[in-house]
C-alpha cells in the first residue's frame, strides 16, 4: 500500500506527478488572486446591514455620525478591466465591509492606482549561427498589472 491509496484527496488513485505540480501551482495561483482587504475598528461595531444601505460621503456628513472603523480595499483578483470598472470594485468592496460592520455610511478618503504582484516579464530570442548569417531576432515584453486601492472610514450617521 503506497501514500496514494491512503488518501482521500487522491481518491486512491496514483495522481501523474505532473498533475500534483498543476493542482499546486493552481492553488498558489489562486491564493495570489484573493481579494485584499483591512478592517481596523476604531469604535463599537453594529447589527450588519445590507452593503445597499451603505451611502457614500466624500465629506463628513453635517448631522452626529460615529466612527465604526478604518477600511482599505483593492480591486485586486477581479475579472474588471476598465479603471472605472476597478473604481466600482473597490467602493464594492468597501461597502460590504462597512455593512458587515453595521456602518450606514462611508467616508470615502479616496481611489487610486496600485501596481499588483506580480508583474510579468518575458523574451524571447533567436540567433543563426551559420556562417551566412550574422543577424540574430529578438523580442521582449514586460508587463505590469494595475488596480485600484481605496480606504475610508465607515460611519454610523444619526437620523435625522
Amino acid at each position: 500500500m503506497n501514500w496514494n491509496d491512503e488518501n482521500p484527496l487522491c481518491g486512491g488513485r496514483n495522481l501523474p506527478r505532473i498533475l500534483r505540480a498543476a493542482a499546486c501551482v493552481l492553488i498558489a495561483v489562486l491564493a495570489g488572486c484573493a481579494s485584499s482587504s483591512q478592517v481596523v475598528l476604531v469604535g463599537a461595531a453594529r447589527p450588519a446591514i445590507s452593503p445597499d444601505q451603505v451611502k457614500i460621503y466624500l465629506e463628513p456628513p453635517d448631522t452626529t455620525y460615529e466612527q465604526i472603523a478604518n477600511l482599505a480595499a483593492s480591486s485586486e483578483g477581479s475579472f474588471a478591466i476598465t479603471a472605472a470598472g476597478k473604481m466600482d470594485k473597490v467602493v464594492e468592496r468597501l461597502k460590504r465591509q462597512a455593512a458587515k460592520l453595521g456602518a450606514n455610511g462611508l467616508l470615502l478618503h479616496g481611489v487610486g492606482d496600485q501596481t499588483s504582484r506580480p508583474a510579468v516579464g518575458g523574451a524571447v530570442g533567436y540567433e543563426d549561427e551559420s556562417a551566412h548569417s550574422p543577424y540574430g531576432l529578438g523580442f521582449h515584453a514586460w508587463a505590469f498589472f494595475y488596480q485600484k486601492a481605496g480606504d475610508g472610514v465607515a460611519i454610523y450617521v444619526e437620523p435625522k
